[in-house]
């Protein structure tokens, strides 16, 4: 997999849901067509080694998808009526960029080797998302961060619904554009206008903040894509619902892929706030990256879909 991503040693960690949301409300959802598009990318700046490519055609049958990612007010009401403990609370840590910490919790916070600008804080999770004395105070209607793809999973299924195939979430991100680099097309600041949350300026060690956010951002920040959709581009990386592969078949067109069977890793898209063109411009749409399924962080959320 991309080792850009942190993550954990596998671990089996249970999800028992003690609650439902019932049938699939349709409210803040889109409804989408489906049909055929070509998915993946042959792109200059992309990463072949991920499997972006070869452009394929991929054929969908309709589905509705949340308009932005699930919000920590909506997940608080998951966690309300379920008592659901995220994989976070039952590590007991989860992972901070070590800009985002106090000195002290900073100092004493493991870090992975390869990516030194995360630390293991103890003590963070989605309710806390800088550790210990951190709120969500004034991040109501910012995405939900510190899920892994076992909570993500979890909370899908209580609300009705579930997390989109692979191929679902990147032609809804594409917004009815064929090809693009970016949701809005293939410039990332058309006109100098800012399109999405991502790092700006050097990598790790100055971030400018000069599209508005040194973090997350709201979820309906930014203008939407074609589709109607929000940030398909940066703020948090979202979970799928495939286990990670680079091969992509040979059947043509490909129709409803759901990805192999089992995995290792599951399916993240879209970048965050913490890519940057010099080390991770991932927030093109066909860019692709995976993490364990009980890895969590403080820039990975996710959306959910339904039948249409």
């Amino acid at each position: 997999m991309p080792s850009h991503e942190p993550t954990r040693a596998p671990r089996h960690v249970p999800w028992p849901i003690t609650g439902t949301g019932g049938a699939a409300s349709t409210a803040g959802m889109v409804r989408l067509p489906g049909g055929e598009f070509l998915m993946g990318a042959d792109d200059a700046e992309g990463f072949a080694d991920d499997g972006e490519g070869p452009v394929r055609p991929v054929r969908l049958a309709p589905f509705r998808i949340d308009v932005h990612a699930v919000t920590n007010d909506a997940f608080a009401e998951f966690v309300a009526a379920t008592g659901h403990r995220t994989d976070a609370e039952r590590f007991g840590w989860s992972y901070v960029f070590a800009g985002f910490l106090p000195a002290a919790l900073r100092r004493s916070a493991r870090r992975p080797e390869r990516t030194p600008w995360w630390c293991g804080a103890e003590g963070a999770m989605w309710s806390r998302p800088e550790g210990p004395g951190s709120t969500l105070d004034g991040r109501g209607d910012h995405p939900v961060v510190h899920v892994s793809w076992h909570d993500a999973a979890a909370y899908a299924a209580w609300s009705g619904k579930r997390l989109p195939t692979e191929a679902e979430w990147e032609y809804a991100a594409r917004g009815g554009l064929e090809q693009k680099r970016y949701p809005w097309g293939d410039e990332l600041d058309p006109d100098g206008e800012y399109r999405c949350d991502i790092w700006r300026g050097t990598f790790p060690a100055k971030n400018t903040a000069a599209d508005g956010y040194r973090g997350t951002a709201p979820v309906d920040a930014f203008e939407p894509n074609g589709f109607g959709l929000f940030n398909t581009s940066g703020n948090v990386w979202e979970w799928c619902a495939d286990w990670w592969r680079t091969e992509h078949g040979t059947e043509r067109p490909l129709v409803d892929p759901t990805g192999p069977a089992t995995g290792h890793d599951k399916v993240i898209r879209g970048g965050s706030h913490m890519c940057h063109a010099s080390y991770c411009n991932r927030y093109r749409v066909a860019a692709r990256s995976a993490n364990s399924p009980d890895s969590s962080s403080g820039h990975a959320g996710f959306r959910c879909v339904a039948s249409a």
